[in-house]
């Protein structure tokens, strides 16, 4: 008769035990109960980088890499591009279920009206040098709302909760803007809401006191799509840092800021960027098979392929493709998309690459799209934290009711020495150098 459980011997004294399996896993804690005298801590399981450790129960986010499925609360996200919006799906991930005309509309509205900051924070963002990351600029800003909004700290209270994600979800394309135009020495424009989430965000970046000025309709579209795509992504890095911190009870400013850091890093939020030096250092088309052969032999690496989650396509990465057209119509080609078409032909029919599992992730054709319309690299993780936020505080919300969820506190193994006398200053010996 089948069991849903896992037998496991300790060969070190022969005995057996039954751990129970629950939605294909087995709970960390059954492991305690193999030792091998009272005294004994029990076994642990060992896994850095939580390469196969489920940390959490979520219902936010399905992926399944084997078949390229992505999925926000059970909807296909290649749907959600096509017939939804980011405000939209954000209203989804934090809630579970699509909104209603109404709800949208209240929804929306409330994000909207926040999109105004602070003037001490306009101040502060002000007073960094021309030449601070934006990035930088992001984190320190967020965190500083916390001081702005002292009732956030009250994350017990549904209400307060709702009323700092529209704050967050409001202010920070708002921030992004202001640090933007900063740094090349222009003048602040404050938000404009009639324009919609994305096409204020455009127009803050760029308006010149143009008579008539306009957000072109295809790049508002398609920085949304851009947006709705980096909405969630299950537990990445910055993901599990906003649960981490957020474990505390933390407000929920000082959580972003944590996961947008957690972003900033190259292994997480600058991979599109290390796509675009890749197509810059092939330089043409015909460049292409020599720098694929020198990635086959190992001398360089294939940016914008492969993912730790996909073992095929990444779904993501064809939907920005069919984006990427529609963008030019706009704002003329670009040569570096001949150069990834190549490269990513090339790719899809070597057995190299195939038996490697490398295949184009999201980052391969965003860069791309946002060089066109003339962001600057820098920004590009900026751009990822501001839809982030969404799946971020989808995550913390969901997080903070889960009762099976306590502080964040992983067991370590402890390799060090055993307990020594201390050595008096005069009887030490360095083992290192000063310099």
């Amino acid at each position: 008769m089948k069991k849903d459980s896992l037998s496991i011997t300790d060969n070190r004294n022969g005995k057996t035990y039954e751990i129970p399996i629950e939605n294909g896993s087995i709970r960390a804690p059954e492991l305690r109960r193999i030792k091998l005298d009272a005294d004994d801590f029990g076994i642990m399981s060992y896994d850095p980088a939580y390469m196969n450790t489920a940390a959490c129960a979520s219902s936010i986010t399905y992926i399944d890499g084997k078949k390229s499925i992505l999925r926000y609360r059970g909807y296909p996200i290649e749907e959600l591009a096509e017939k939804s919006s980011f405000l939209e799906c954000a209203y989804l991930l934090i809630y579970g279920e699509l909104p209603t005309r109404e709800q949208l509309d209240h929804w929306t509205t409330r994000i909207m009206r926040h999109t105004y900051i602070h003037e001490n924070l306009v101040r502060i963002i002000e007073s960094f040098r021309y030449d601070a990351h934006p990035m930088g600029i992001l984190i320190s800003s967020v965190a500083a709302m916390s001081t702005f909004h002292p009732r956030a700290r009250d994350v017990d209270d549904p209400e307060s909760r709702e009323k700092q994600m529209w704050r967050i979800l409001g202010k920070l394309p708002t921030i992004a803007a202001f640090a933007y135009r900063v740094r090349i020495g222009r003048p602040h424009n404050y938000p404009d809401i009639s324009r919609g989430y994305a096409g204020n965000f455009l127009y803050m970046l760029d308006y010149m006191n143009e008579h008539d000025y306009e957000v072109p309709p295809a790049l508002s579209r398609a920085l949304d799509v851009l947006f709705l795509l980096h909405a969630d992504h299950e537990q990445n890095c910055s993901t599990a840092t906003m649960r981490s911190v957020g474990s505390s009870r933390v407000d929920p400013y000082s959580a972003v800021a944590a996961a947008a850091a957690a972003l900033f890093g190259p292994l997480h939020g600058g991979a599109n960027e290390a796509v675009l030096r890749m197509l810059e250092e092939i330089g043409s088309v015909a460049a292409v098979p020599a720098y694929v052969e020198r990635v086959k032999k190992g001398e360089i690496r294939l940016m914008g392929f492969g993912h730790r989650i996909y073992t095929s396509y990444d779904p993501r990465a064809s939907i920005i493709k069919k984006v990427a057209y529609d963008v030019f119509e706009v704002t003329g080609g670009n040569p570096l998309i001949d150069i990834a078409l190549e490269l990513e032909r090339i790719a899809l029919e070597n057995d190299y690459f195939v038996s490697h599992k490398l295949y184009p992730n999201v980052d391969f054709y965003s860069g791309i799209i946002l060089q066109v319309m003339r962001f600057p690299t820098d920004m590009f993780p900026v751009l990822f934290a501001i839809p982030r936020a969404a799946g971020w505080l989808a995550q913390w919300t969901e997080m903070l009711n889960d009762p099976a969820q306590k502080i964040s506190r992983p067991r370590q193994i402890y390799t060090g020495y055993e307990q020594r006398p201390y050595v008096p200053m005069e009887e030490r010996t360095s083992l290192r150098s000063t310099t």
